[in-house]
């Protein structure tokens, strides 16, 4: 099985089990989006899902959140790890976002990757998942199973990526975005993982 008929399979596969997967990330608009992504980074999306209801009560769009000094942004957040940056990174952007944007989320990922705290992958989820636009964002799960899965040897995730864009179509890559995700950590985790019980991980060759 070459890796454009093994990919095939793949999506056949994910959209079997997830066919209209969603956001895993609670929030009610762009701003709370982006700023539910920006806490995931290294910490659960449940733990995450539990503090920003804590901080978007006091504060879900960024004017408000300028009202909150970063020690009480960083006081609420903390959970979340790395709080004192994370904190940090919340203010400035929202000032940023009042200051330069009138207020709201900007629609490009040049100007989402000016923002504190904001890198190509939290970019590439908002662009994705907000705004619609094509992107493949990819995480430390999609990262893993792409290369479990033989799709990529990236050594990283823009390498990782750039693999994934080349053997999905475009028209598929936010939604597989989510699918993938959603596969690994119900199936291909990243601790004890059992690749003969892993219905994709049978497909490919490298099970490493």
């Amino acid at each position: 099985m070459n890796q454009k008929e093994k990919a095939f399979k793949i999506k056949k596969i994910l959209n079997e089990l997830y066919p209209d997967p969603k956001i895993p990330l609670d929030h009610s608009n762009n701003f709370t989006f982006l700023i539910a992504v920006l806490l995931s980074a290294q910490c659960t999306d449940a733990r995450v899902n539990t503090i920003t209801p804590i901080l978007f009560a006091k504060a879900k769009n960024p004017r408000d959140m300028l009202k909150l000094s970063v020690q009480e942004i960083e006081d609420i957040i903390r959970p979340c790890g790395l709080a004192p940056r994370k904190a940090k990174a919340i203010w400035e952007l929202s000032k940023i976002l009042v200051d330069k944007h009138g207020g709201t989320v900007p629609k490009t990922f040049e100007e989402l990757e000016e923002l504190p705290g904001v890198g190509h992958k939290t970019a590439s989820v908002l662009m994705a998942q907000a705004f619609g636009v094509p992107a493949f964002p990819v995480d430390t799960h999609i990262h893993r199973c792409a290369k479990r899965w033989g799709l990529s040897s990236g050594k990283n995730v823009e390498e990782t990526e750039r693999d994934l864009k080349k053997w999905f179509k475009e028209e598929d890559w936010i939604k597989l975005h989510l699918q993938i995700i959603y596969f690994a950590r119900e199936f291909c985790p990243a601790k004890k993982h059992d690749a003969g019980q892993c219905q994709i991980c049978n497909l490919s060759v490298d099970r490493t």
